[in-house]
């Protein structure tokens, strides 16, 4: 029998198929799914029951996860830091010390100033002008120090060591693009500061920007904690604003200059107790 499906006809009804995402045809009659899904399900198979579980097979031991990286990489620096009976010496397992820090930077910034020094000042980490030369606050935020050291009668240079200041970094090496030093990376320098502490025995401690408040009393928060008098290793310890943060920030110099005259009671109070010398 001819068909009545004009040529016109099918290629509408062709056109609307693949409109509705049909993209394959895969017979000349249509097929009644329905009756072919029941009588596929009538010759299926009964199900065969699955095989018990074999023993498990041993395994190789997994690798370090980063949480025991973490914890290695403290107990070698502790170690190491232990060892050290010297600045010197601290300095040298420092710098040998395995840091991905180290490739990135230029220089090993160890300290500055009088190691007999009453006052130890801690900063944060060198910034580009500390890694190209080497010691720690000498570009622009290192100069504002100086002028506020100078403010109470301190200086870096200073013979006596009732004048002058010893200063050190949480980190040795430069952060790429002068970021903050994160967790871990405090975390493995700390045996190395808290050693470093103990060997120069200074009188008071000053801890300038969050970084060394995190590191020491394990706190951050430079804005509640700052003017506050605490104890790190029984040595005296205030906390103040980086320098950085008030070339920044120049209204939070009011803040700063009252900690300075705090710091500077402290020494003069302690000064007068051991009779003038350390």
């Amino acid at each position: 029998m001819e068909s009545s499906l004009t040529y016109e006809a099918a290629l509408a009804a062709l056109a609307w198929q693949v409109e509705l995402g049909v993209s394959d045809a895969i017979g000349d009659s249509p097929i009644d799914r329905h009756t072919l899904g029941a009588a596929a399900a009538a010759a299926r198979p009964a199900p065969v029951a699955a095989p018990p579980p074999r023993a498990a097979s041993p395994t190789l031991a997994s690798p370090p996860t980063p949480a025991a990286d973490q914890v290695a990489a403290v107990a070698r620096a502790r170690a190491a830091a232990e060892g050290a009976g010297t600045l010197g010496a601290l300095a040298s397992a420092m710098e040998q010390a395995p840091s991905d820090l180290r490739l990135g930077a230029r220089h090993f910034v160890f300290a500055d100033g009088n190691p007999q020094a009453r006052l130890m000042i801690v900063g944060e980490a060198p910034g580009r002008d500390e890694d190209l030369e080497g010691r720690p606050f000498v570009g622009k935020a290192g100069q504002l120090l100086d002028r506020m050291l100078a403010a109470i009668g301190l200086a870096r240079d200073h013979p006596d060591p009732a004048q002058s200041v010893y200063i050190t970094n949480v980190l040795p090496w430069r952060p790429p693009g002068n970021r903050t030093p994160d967790p871990a990376e405090i975390a493995e320098f700390l045996p190395f500061l808290e050693r470093h502490i103990a060997l120069a025995a200074p009188d008071a401690l000053l801890l300038m920007g969050n970084t060394p408040c995190q590191a020491l009393f394990g706190q951050a928060g430079i804005t509640r904690i700052r003017g506050a008098w605490r104890q790190v290793q029984g040595i005296p310890a205030l906390a103040t604003f980086h320098p950085a943060y008030l070339l920044r920030t120049p209204a939070a110099k009011r803040e700063a200059w009252a900690d300075l005259l705090a710091l500077r009671a402290r020494l003069s109070e302690g000064a007068a107790k051991a009779g003038g010398g350390r």
